[in-house]
C-alpha cells in the first residue's frame, strides 16, 4: 500500500515521449522513493494552456479542463487531483474556481460534459506537484531521504510565473517564493538568492516576438551566473524547455557565452535519494548536468 496515492494529470508536454518526458521520468522516480502512487486519468485531454486564450472562448477552454477533472473524480475518487506541469495545474485550478463562482459556467460546462457521460462535481482538489511535497511531506521530511547529497552545487532556483501569480503555493512570497531554495538545501545543494526567480521566459513569445523572448532568458540566466550558480532548477516544463533550448539562440542574439544545465526538482530528489543517472532522466538534456551525473554514479 502507498504511503500516498494521487489522481494524476501527466499532461502534453509531460506526457511519455514528449517534449518534457524527462520530467516524467524523474517523477516517477521520486515518487517511487517517496513511496507515492501516481493513478493516471484514462482519457484525459490537453488542457489548452497553449490555444485555450486565442479565440475559442471561455467556456471550451473551461470545459477542457473540467471534462479531466470530472475523469479524476470518476475514476480515482477520494483523491486529490496531482500535475506536474505549471501551465496544466494553472488551467486546471483557474478552470476550478471559475466553475465555483459561477453557477451558469458550471451549467454550461456541465451540458457539454453530459453528452459524453461525464459530470464536474467539484469534489477534488487540484494541486502541483510541488504542493505535494511541500504541504504533505515538508522540508524536514524530505530531507530524511537524502543518501547522496548535492554538495558543493550552487543552484538559482526558478520558479517562473505560472506557479507563482495568482495562485501560488500557499504561504509563499509572489516576489520571493523560497520553496525551491529549501528544497534544494533539503537535498544538500547550495540555493542562490539572485533577483529573476519568477520573471516570465517569455514563452508565449518563443516563435512571435523571438527578441522579446530572448531578453527574458539573457536576464534569467545572467543573474543566476552572475549569483555564482552552476545549474538552474524548475517546477515548470515551459520554463525549463525555453531556458535550455533557446541559449545558443540568445548567444548568438546578444554575444554571450550561456552553457547551463536547466533542470527539474524531481531530478535533483531523484539522484540525491540515490537513484542513477538514467532514473532521473539525466540523459533527457541538452546541457548536460556533468556534476548531477557524478553524483548520480556513485557506487
Amino acid at each position: 500500500m502507498a504511503k500516498k496515492t494521487y489522481s494524476f494529470y501527466p499532461g502534453c508536454s509531460s506526457q511519455t515521449k514528449a517534449s518534457s518526458d524527462n520530467y516524467l521520468k524523474s517523477t516517477n522516480s521520486m515518487c517511487k522513493y517517496l513511496d507515492i502512487e501516481l493513478k493516471e486519468i484514462p482519457d484525459w485531454n490537453c488542457c489548452g494552456a497553449s490555444i485555450g486564450y486565442a479565440e475559442g472562448g471561455e467556456l471550451p477552454r473551461i470545459t477542457l479542463s473540467a471534462r479531466n477533472m470530472a475523469l479524476s473524480e470518476q475514476h480515482n475518487p477520494g483523491m486529490d487531483l496531482v500535475a506536474t506541469c505549471a501551465a496544466c495545474w494553472l488551467s486546471t485550478r483557474e478552470s476550478k474556481e471559475r466553475l465555483a463562482h459561477s453557477s451558469q459556467t458550471l451549467a454550461d460546462a456541465n451540458t457539454a460534459l453530459n453528452e459524453a457521460g461525464l459530470t464536474y462535481k467539484g469534489n477534488q482538489a487540484a494541486r502541483h506537484m510541488a504542493e505535494v511535497l511541500v504541504e504533505d511531506f515538508g522540508f524536514d521530511e524530505l530531507k530524511k531521504g537524502v543518501k547522496n547529497p548535492l554538495q558543493g552545487i550552487k543552484f538559482a532556483g526558478y520558479v517562473g510565473c505560472q506557479t507563482n501569480r495568482p495562485f501560488g503555493l500557499a504561504g509563499e512570497s509572489f516576489e520571493n517564493p523560497v520553496y525551491l531554495d529549501n528544497l534544494i538545501e533539503a537535498m544538500g545543494g547550495e540555493a542562490v538568492s539572485y533577483d529573476q526567480k519568477v520573471t516570465c521566459c517569455g514563452g508565449a513569445l518563443a516563435f512571435s516576438e523571438p527578441e522579446k523572448s530572448q531578453k527574458q532568458i539573457k536576464d534569467i540566466i545572467e543573474s543566476a551566473y552572475d549569483h555564482g550558480a552552476e545549474m538552474i532548477v524548475t517546477p515548470c516544463p515551459l520554463c525549463q524547455a525555453n531556458v535550455e533550448i533557446y541559449q545558443g539562440e540568445v548567444n548568438k542574439r546578444f554575444g554571450t557565452k550561456f552553457n547551463i544545465p536547466v533542470m527539474y526538482y524531481s531530478q535533483l530528489i531523484t539522484v540525491a535519494y540515490g537513484g542513477s543517472a538514467q532514473e532521473a532522466a539525466l540523459d533527457g538534456q541538452l546541457v548536460r548536468a556533468t556534476k548531477l551525473e557524478e553524483i548520480a554514479n556513485k557506487k
